[in-house]
């Protein structure tokens, strides 16, 4: 079970700088919207890796695998959160990848959809970030700041994230083809 929730931690520590990253272009989104659209897109396949090793430990629980069982749940007011937290994640990543595919007339449903959602996804992952902290330092880090003892399975969940990283550079290069065209379809008021 500890390999399950390293892989859940690694990949929060990924999660965590590129979304600092991705928080400093929405201060400025209209003039860092390339940047904004990018590191973005680059999440989606990490974000894939978290919900695949976080749905694995759930079904594990839920099958009564002994190690999962005797760990026992998360904090009550994280289990409550976490579908919340799932769909948030799936329509604002949704909604911020089809403002840039859809026509001019959905640009303004689509936009308050992404925007709403982020706030809504905010306020959530500032609690569930919050209450993972201290388990994402702990087993999370050790796959990235080299230390004397070796971590088993770091090479590997390394290896696969920056697989996955490798898969979302390749995405926000093609989807960076879409701004240009996005901003040129809608009003300036649009971005902002």
């Amino acid at each position: 079970m500890e390999a399950n929730e390293r892989w859940t931690s690694s990949t929060a520590v990924i999660l965590l700088v590129l979304l600092a990253v991705e928080g400093v272009t929405v201060l400025q989104v209209r003039s860092l919207l390339r940047p904004h659209v990018f590191v973005g897109v680059l999440l989606i396949p990490v974000v894939l890796v978290k919900l695949t090793s976080t749905l694995y430990r759930f079904v594990r629980y839920y099958q009564g695998a002994p190690a999962y069982r005797q760990k026992g749940p998360p904090h009550w007011v994280l289990r409550l959160l976490g579908p919340g937290v799932v769909a948030l994640t799936v329509v604002l990543f949704g909604s911020g990848v089809a403002v840039l595919y859809a026509g001019p007339s959905w640009h303004g449903s689509l936009l308050t959809i992404h925007k709403a959602s982020f706030v809504l996804w905010f306020l959530a992952m500032t609690v569930h970030v919050l209450g993972h902290l201290p388990e994402t330092g702990k087993l999370g880090l050790p796959d990235w700041v080299p230390t004397s003892r070796r971590v088993v399975g770091a090479r590997l969940r390394r290896s696969a994230l920056l697989a996955s990283l490798a898969v979302g550079v390749v995405a926000g290069v093609v989807v960076l083809g879409r701004v240009g065209p996005y901003l040129g379809s809608v009003p300036a008021h649009f971005g902002r």
